[in-house]
């Protein structure tokens, strides 16, 4: 993927630079004064019970579990961090099969499948994060460079192509972090989560600064001019949890080919669903119907087609499976925010 210029004006900072990773902690609630009925309230919303985890989302979760039967492969909607704190196992991904012991890691992007076969047992310590969260902490990691989260998304996919990664940290470096897996592990099954966010944030940051040196990225040169747009992603409330088989295949399927006319039923079909069983399934997994996310699809590819080919805008439509140009063009700017015509004239004024 090639990061392609829409202009932003008034940036003028340099371009990014390698940073590591910043944690701030502040506890302010006791120092809220209570002097006036209208303090009085204040104090009273800011110091109430935050829900529990049942009812709360939460973008960092971290749990320590010991497997002895084989697992998988499953795939989660999250970002996961796999630290081996004892035994060993064969891990299964995208990079085939690699034996892990104590003081390995295992990176899992979003939506990647893999699976283990404990050597007896192993015992490992997840950390399981929001994908919205941590293309926030890109965006602001390298703010330089990017006009906005959009942007974000596109640099992650361009940075980490490698959706499955064992990263060797060595057995004194992992054991650094058993202090912090653990406090980590506490804090966020706590039903305090809202007030020990800072301090769980904080926890996140050190484990990452000591992690990120071993993932490996591309070797691509940033600069303000490389810059790129993409449809927005709302945030939303995702769920630790394995991605059905179902909802994964047909997601796979509207990758595949977009330009076909898909319906409900076709789709249903292939998973031998019901139309309102696949919606439900593929809405919780995905957060968004499997139309929908179809139309975010094309839109995607329709914003390739306008950047890397010459094609005209009609054919470009046509290829990713839109026939009426005006309906294109409304669907393109609700993903996208500005029309397939402007799109490419941003992108043809920045080159």
């Amino acid at each position: 993927m090639d990061i392609n210029g829409v202009t932003k004006k008034h940036r003028t900072r340099p371009a990014v630079e390698e940073a590591g990773f910043v944690a701030a902690s502040s506890e302010f609630l006791g120092s809220i004064g209570a002097s006036s009925s209208s303090d009085r309230g204040i104090s009273k919303a800011l110091t109430m019970e935050v829900p529990s985890d049942t009812d709360l989302h939460i973008p960092i979760q971290a749990k320590t579990q010991t497997f002895h039967r084989p697992v998988g492969p499953v795939a989660y909607d999250c970002v996961k961090v796999i630290i081996v704190r004892d035994g060993s196992a064969f891990l299964f991904s995208e990079f085939g099969q690699r034996p892990v012991n104590v003081g390995d890691a295992v990176l899992l992007c979003a939506n990647t499948l893999c699976g283990s076969e404990p050597e007896g047992h192993i015992t490992v310590t997840t950390v399981y994060m929001d994908t919205d969260y941590l293309i926030d902490q890109v965006f602001w990691q390298h703010v330089g460079v990017l006009c906005d989260r959009l942007d974000a998304r596109d640099l992650a996919e361009m940075l980490y192509l490698e959706p499955a990664q064992v990263l060797r940290l060595g057995e004194e470096r992992a054991g650094m972090l058993m202090p912090w897996l653990d406090e980590l592990v506490r804090l966020t099954l706590d039903d305090h989560y809202g007030c020990r966010f800072n301090r769980i944030q904080a926890l996140w940051f050190a484990l990452a600064d000591v992690i990120a040196p071993f993932v490996k990225v591309s070797s691509v040169r940033l600069s303000p001019s490389q810059r790129s747009r993409t449809r927005p992603t709302a945030p939303r409330h995702r769920q630790f949890c394995p991605l059905r088989e179902e909802a994964r295949k047909i997601a796979e399927l509207l990758r595949a080919s977009p330009e076909t006319h898909w319906t409900l039923r076709a789709l249903a079909d292939h998973i031998h669903m019901s139309t309102s069983q696949l919606v439900r399934v593929f809405t919780e997994a995905y957060g968004k119907t499997p139309l929908a996310f179809l139309t975010m699809i094309r839109a995607e590819e329709l914003a390739q087609l306008l950047r890397n080919t010459d094609l005209p805008i009609e054919a470009a439509m046509r290829q990713v499976g839109w026939h009426s140009r005006g309906h294109a063009a409304q669907l393109f700017r609700q993903y996208v925010g500005i029309t397939p015509v402007e799109y490419r004239r941003l992108n043809a004024q920045a080159v």
